[in-house]
């Protein structure tokens, strides 16, 4: 079985219809689970929600997901100054007055975690734990530097036993670690990449075979398509400039 893992789409519809897209081309017998951060910095929220919904796609509620659909007062990001902490409130305000109710009641109703039995749940064998930040709150950022003993401490809280694999995203930087026979899995970002590749992004897990193995796949999409659209809406014009960067200063 393989599955291919989506996170932090961020409203980015032409990034996720690339990705999904690839995966059918692909890999047209994995089962796709987001890890959530569906809405927030380009103009397709109620789209890119919708989209995941007619394709069944389960996953995760990301902190940009669990605050929107709660009317939470922010969307509990981080922010590396000023600048970009205002252009991040413009587009938290933008999106809670562009979703429609259909989309914010499906955005409350995102679970926290997923867990997913890999050989059925009938047998012993690993497990898929999926999140959006840490197994204790989808706003704390889990980054590559993390020391061994921050991943034990997640592990801890999440039940993780050796073989077993837990996805997050959050960051927007795609990483893989193993640490006492635990996975660890950053799937970085389908449409909003901050490791400076401005293309889409998510990661396939293979567990066919008696170990797991983890392949980060990144993709070309319409990001002129993107940009013109963020430019063309309220939202702030950098979010344009960022996509082409991938995020990079």
């Amino acid at each position: 079985m393989r599955y291919a893992l989506v996170s932090d789409i961020h409203a980015n519809l032409p990034a996720l219809e690339a990705v999904l897209a690839d995966v059918d081309a692909r890999f047209p017998d994995a089962a796709i689970y987001h890890l959530g951060d569906l809405v927030g910095y380009a103009p397709w929220p109620n789209e890119v929600v919708a989209l995941l919904d007619r394709r069944a796609v389960p996953g995760v509620a990301g902190n940009y997901d669990s605050t929107v659909g709660f009317d939470h007062s922010h969307c509990g990001c981080r922010y590396e100054n000023p600048d970009q902490e205002a252009a991040s409130h413009q587009s938290y305000d933008w999106t809670r007055r562009h979703v429609s109710a259909e989309t914010k009641r499906r955005l409350a109703a995102l679970p926290f975690r997923i867990d997913v039995g890999i050989r059925g749940g009938h047998a012993a064998g690993p497990r898929l734990i999926l999140v959006h930040g840490t197994p204790t709150l989808n706003t704390v950022y889990w980054t590559e530097d993390r020391p061994d003993d921050f991943c034990r401490k997640m592990a801890a809280h999440a039940g993780a036993r050796t073989g077993d694999l837990i996805a997050f995203g959050h960051t927007h930087r795609p990483w893989h670690r193993v640490v006492d026979g635990i996975h660890y899995l950053n799937t970085g970002s389908v449409g909003r990449p901050k490791d400076g590749d401005p293309r889409a992004g998510y990661a396939l897990v293979d567990a066919s075979a008696e170990q797991l193995t983890v392949a980060f796949i990144r993709v070309d999409y319409d990001l002129d398509r993107a940009a013109t659209a963020i430019l063309a809406s309220e939202l702030p014009d950098r979010f344009a400039e960022e996509l082409r960067r991938g995020g990079a200063a």
